[in-house]
This record gives structure tokens, sequence and C-alpha cells, in this order.
């Protein structure tokens, strides 16, 4: 593309964006105002830039409450608390200068490009181009299926984490190893999201000798955590307390949480889910330690015996894992599940025209199911726990059965290192 063409683009581009914007101010975040995870983090970020008002005081969450609910919260109601590392407060600081209408639907745009930009990679990590009718399916799908959607809706900050750790993980396969390491530094803005994700990459740079990559990972984030000490000394220790609270205002945990607890456990006398028994411990204790185990003897055969054709597969599986285990997650987060589906589709389109026709007839019916399950089972303003299995449980399956197809693919990233026949034998 010639530097002309890309600056007809950007330039189409950004009139879109900015249309986008003024129409969703509008039609949606001006007359009906909402996005409860945005605000959570607006409100802090306003006081600390603008007044230089502490974003995990009372104070602060005090506002947080007058904005969601007019009111105090009461005790059985969400404290809306900032709970995130205070350097989240650098990348949305251009927010703070607007007014929560035009703050919101800025953010809810800039998501919405972020997610399309991660499907545009994601291809692109996959060598795949759509024919397009399937590509304006899978862009709809990103847009408009259940999980993502409810981000949109909620102005979740993890389909932003979602997209830094798709750019690292890109970045990093295209030898863009600054970009690689900046990238997932700042995608540790929510950490429950890349717990794994995070150390995996880095274990897979380390082995790699991106020597590069790890040194821009460790300076982005060693500045971002340095800086927010200087401005906000107390920062660790508060942003801790509030993660501690967590447990007493969130009746739900991880999906493997949920299998454990929810099935024959029902409800405790307070009406939450998830009686807290001793078999339901016990279950959840062993299907944790089998995954953890599992995954660290993926990484073990990754690095240790140099089968780096099977590296996306782990670092995919690596996502998928930490979605099934995670202390917290929420259904948001499951946009993290697209990374897989397009290489599946790829596989699936491999077959011919009439293949096409049937995964974007797949990609319909999913969207459709997606939502019918959340209609049918919403129990007033909360998901059914059961919104929380169906995805992560299959994608998990699926990786398992075809993982040989992954780990064959001729254009595997990093299949160069790996010190072995391109054939791969069945096992693990």
């Amino acid at each position: 593309m010639t530097l002309r063409a890309r600056g007809l683009f950007a330039a189409l581009l950004l009139i879109l964006f900015v249309g986008n914007v003024w129409i969703t101010h509008d039609v949606l975040t001006a007359p009906y105002p909402g996005h409860n995870d945005f605000v959570s983090r607006y409100i802090p970020l306003r006081a600390f830039w603008l007044e230089g008002i502490d974003p995990y005081s009372d104070e602060a969450t005090a506002r947080i409450h007058a904005v969601i609910y007019g009111r105090p919260a009461l005790p059985d109601e969400d404290p809306g608390l900032f709970a995130y590392p205070f350097y989240i407060l650098f990348p949305l600081l251009p927010l703070a200068w607007l007014d929560y209408p035009w703050a919101s639907a800025v953010f809810m745009v800039l998501l919405e490009f972020l997610l399309l930009a991660a499907l545009v990679m994601s291809l692109d990590l996959f060598r795949w181009r759509p024919r397009p009718l399937l590509l304006a399916a899978l862009f709809l799908f990103t847009l408009l299926s259940y999980f993502p959607m409810r981000g949109l809706i909620l102005g979740q900050p993890g389909l932003l984490v979602y997209f830094l750790e798709v750019a690292a993980l890109v970045a990093l396969v295209r030898k863009q190893d600054a970009w690689a390491g900046a990238a997932l530094a700042l995608s540790t803005i929510k950490p429950q999201m890349g717990y794994l994700f995070v150390p995996a990459l880095l274990l897979l740079g380390l082995g790699l000798r991106r020597w590069r990559f790890l040194i821009a990972f460790a300076s982005v984030f060693g500045g971002l955590v340095v800086v927010s000490f200087l401005v906000a000394p107390r920062w660790l220790s508060d942003w801790l307390a509030q993660v501690a609270l967590y447990p007493s205002y969130t009746a739900l945990g991880s999906p493997v949480w949920i299998l454990a607890h929810y099935p024959w456990l029902g409800q405790d006398e307070a009406g939450q889910w998830g009686v807290r028994g001793g078999l339901g411990q016990l279950i959840e204790a062993g299907l944790n330690l089998a995954l953890y185990a599992y995954l660290l003897w993926v990484w073990w055969i990754v690095i240790v015996k140099s089968r780096y054709e099977r590296a996306l597969w782990a670092v995919v599986l690596t996502l998928v894992v930490t979605h099934m285990v995670a202390p917290r997650t929420a259904t948001p987060h499951f946009v993290v599940f697209l990374l897989p589906l397009v290489f599946w589709l790829r596989e699936w389109t491999a077959q011919g025209r009439g293949a096409t026709v049937g995964a974007t007839f797949f990609l319909l019916v999913l969207a459709l199911t997606q939502w019918a399950h959340f209609l049918l089972t919403v129990e007033g303003e909360f998901e059914h726990p059961s919104v929380y299995l169906p995805t992560p449980f299959l994608v998990f399956g699926l990786l398992m059965a075809t993982r040989q197809r992954w780990w064959n693919d001729p254009h595997a990233p990093f299949r160069e290192h790996a010190d072995m026949p391109r054939t791969v034998e069945h096992g693990a």
C-alpha cells in the first residue's frame, strides 16, 4: 500500500470513527446513560486528574454510586469499586476532559474499532483471507454476538485487554518485538485476564531469545509501575485492598467454580449461587490442579523440548485455561475465544465454496444461540450461571481434539525454531 493510499485509508477510518461517536452519543449514551463498567473507571479518572482525589478513596467510590444508583450503594449491591491497577488511568487520560455521555461514546466506539482490529490481526496471524460473505459475517459476529456486545454495552475494559493481547502475540510473530513488549505490558491493566498469558508469552520470548521483546516489556511495565508510585504512592496497597473485597460482592467465580458448586448445591439462604460445600471445593481444587498441571507440561514440551510448532496452540490454550480457572471472570472476557474460532473457520472453509456458506450459517446460528441462552435464562438483572459454562469447556475440548491440525499447520508461527521433523507424532 502506497503512502497516499495509507493516508486516505487513515482519513476514512477517522471519519468513520468520528461519525460513529457522534451517532452513538446522540442515539445511545446521551439519552440512555449506562456503561456501568466504564463508570467505575471514568469517575475516578476525572477525580484524580482534575481534582487530585485518590481513585481508591471513599469519596471517589461515593461519586461512582451517585452516577450508577443516584444514592449510596446498598449492602447487597455491587459497590462499583475502581479495583484496577492505578496505571489504567494513563491510557484513559484523554477522556478525563469529556463529560460522561461523550466519554462513554468515545470509549464504546474505540472498543468497537479495537475488536475489529483484533479480528483483522487474527486473520493475518492465521494467514487467512475469507470470502467477502464470510468476512462480513465475521465482522458482524465480532460486534453483535453476545459476549462482545455485552462488553460494549457495559463499557468493559476487558475488550481493550483482548486487543492488546492479540496485538502482543501478532507483533511477536512478526518480530516487531518492541511493539509486542509494550502491548503485553499495557495488557496488565486487568491482571486476571492475563495472569497466565503474560508469563507464558514472556517464557516463549525467553525460549526464543527475543531479548528486545523482554526488555520492552520490562521497560514499559516498570515505567507504568514507577510513575504510578510517583503520583500515587499508596496505590498498590489501596488496589489490593479493593481486590480483596471482590468475594464479598461477586456471587460467581470461574467456570470451573460454577461447574463444581452450582449444579447440585444450588443457592444458599441469601440466594447466592454456589454454596461452598466440601464436595464442591474438592471438585474445584481437583479440576484447577489438573488444568494448571497440564498447562505447565504443555509449556515444558514447547520450551524445553523445543517443540515450537506447538507454541501458538499453547498460547491459545493458555488463554482458554485462564478464563476457565481465573478466580473471577466475566462473560465479556470470553471475546478471547474469537481467536481459536478464526483458526477453525479457516480449516473448515479450506474444504471449498460450500464450506464457506456453511461457516457463514454457523456464525449466525452461534450468535442466535448465545443470545437465546442469555434471554431464556436471565434472572432479573443478572446472567444465569449456566451462561458461563458452554463456551469455555467446548473451546477447550475443541483445542484438544484439533491439536494435531494446529501442530501440523505449515504456516504455524515459530515452527522454524522446532528441532524436529515437520510431521508431529500423536500424543500430548
